[in-house]
């Protein structure tokens, strides 16, 4: 795994992954950016939520568990630029049972790598799980 950050323009930043895969950050005008893309701080936390629906699916598929949607809706409350708490809720649409959607999910925080370095870093954590 890698990562090379290039500053463009400003406070602007294209970040490469060496496999064609790039994103770019930028500060809010609020703090003398241009807005062109998300703070590396909010994309910290896209990584969490990203990390859930895909290792949530990842369970499913080991489980046998149908999933017709999934959505996964991340919060974080921040303090002195860093993120404090994280909240948030993975609505599933699904024909199976609610308890086996709540196992997956148990399986899903355990496996998720984003969500462990969060845990370590001392983030409180609560999440959810709404059959929809």
């Amino acid at each position: 795994m890698k990562s090379t950050a290039v500053l463009v323009n400003g406070h602007q930043s294209v970040i490469d992954n060496g496999r064609n895969h790039a994103v770019v950050t930028d500060l809010p005008t609020s703090k003398n950016g241009a807005d062109t893309g998300a703070t590396a701080l909010e994309l910290s936390l896209k990584s969490f939520s990203g990390c859930i629906s895909t290792i949530y699916s990842v369970m499913a598929r080991k489980m046998r568990i149908q999933i017709d949607s999934l959505k996964v809706e991340m919060e974080g409350s921040n303090g002195d630029d860093t993120i404090d708490s994280v909240s948030y809720e993975v609505k599933v649409s699904s024909p199976e049972e609610q308890n086996k959607l709540e196992k997956c999910l148990e399986r899903t925080k355990k496996n998720c790598p984003v969500g462990v370095l969060f845990e370590k870093a001392g983030v409180e954590v609560n999440g959810k799980l709404t059959k929809v």
